[in-house]
């Protein structure tokens, strides 16, 4: 099959778009994407330091090289990377020797936190602990909240994060399952800055996560594409497939579940919605509860070490 702007071999089909890509093309698309999206999600950003949450995957990877690429051209914007270490043996260390690979590459400062020692804590510590719980609970909300927490450390405007079109549409699709449509309005990219969160964009929002593989092997971007040993249990993988299923179907439905986010999301807002209003008692952060999940979550470990 060949591409359809020029002679060479496409890599890349897209039936959402009814045209196959080569290696060049599908590029300049997914670059084109991404500044579409910048412009759209961080119009004002003329100045100041942007912070890149990094895994060592190829999304958080691409969208590093990507990121760089936009603010070259602005030397008043300085670019920062952020990884955390949840604590996940045989998994995170090489993402994170890849994650270390790329900024030494691309010459972008790179700050690691890690859960240990920031919330005494490590994911494979409360899989122990918290045998009943799905680890991607915890560790999803601890991820979120050092991110953040090491984004304003560095003094960020923005933290941009990795995730692509299937990512962005498997929580939409989640949140509606769950009839939790106010997270619609919470969820990244952040339409409006929050107390106390760092405004979270997703440039990459309508690239399919295929694309960003295909990309990051054909141009060298160093990644690490290892599966972490507790997402099996995740709910997240029954989306997966069910929106596999509906793409197959019906090209276009996860750019539809974009757009149903948007409406809904404009909507909200007419009617007054907010993001997290309030603060949680015990460590300050933003919360829709008295205690945020964290410190639950963390209250929750040390007391099964206790009853131990």
């Amino acid at each position: 099959m060949r591409c359809a702007f020029c002679t060479a071999e496409a890599i890349v089909d897209r039936p959402y778009a009814g045209d196959h890509l080569c290696g060049d093309h599908l590029g300049r698309s997914i670059a084109d994407r991404f500044r579409r999206e910048m412009r759209r999600q961080a119009p004002r950003m003329r100045s100041g330091r942007v912070a890149v949450a990094l895994s060592g995957g190829k999304d958080s990877a691409t969208a590093l090289v990507l990121t760089r690429r936009y603010f070259e051209r602005r030397p008043t914007v300085e670019l920062v990377a952020i990884s955390v270490d949840e604590g996940i043996a045989g998994y995170r260390p090489s993402t994170l020797a890849k994650a270390q690979e790329l900024t030494a590459q691309l010459g972008v400062e790179h700050r690691i936190v890690r859960a240990e020692s920031a919330l005494g804590v490590t994911t494979d510590q409360a899989v122990e602990r918290l045998p009943g719980t799905v680890p991607c609970s915890f560790c999803g909300v601890w991820r979120r909240g050092l991110l953040n927490e090491a984004a304003r450390e560095a003094e960020a405007e923005l933290l941009v994060l990795g995730f692509n079109l299937d990512d962005l549409a498997q929580s939409i699709l989640m949140n509606l399952a769950h009839a939790e449509v106010d997270r619609l309005l919470r969820m990244a990219p952040h339409r409006k800055k929050q107390p106390g969160l760092v405004p979270r964009i997703a440039p990459l929002a309508t690239v399919p996560e295929r694309e960003i593989f295909l990309h990051a092997l054909a141009n060298g971007i160093p990644f690490d594409h290892s599966e972490c040993p507790h997402a099996r249990a995740a709910e997240r993988n029954v989306f997966r497939e069910v929106l596999w299923r509906l793409e197959e179907v019906r090209p276009g439905t996860r750019h539809a579940l974009l757009r149903t986010r948007e409406t809904i999301a404009d909507l909200l807002e007419r009617n007054g919605g907010e993001g997290a209003p309030s603060r949680c008692s015990l460590c300050g952060a933003p919360s829709t509860h008295a205690i945020c999940r964290s410190c639950e979550y963390r209250r929750a470990a040390a007391e099964a070490v206790v009853a131990e």
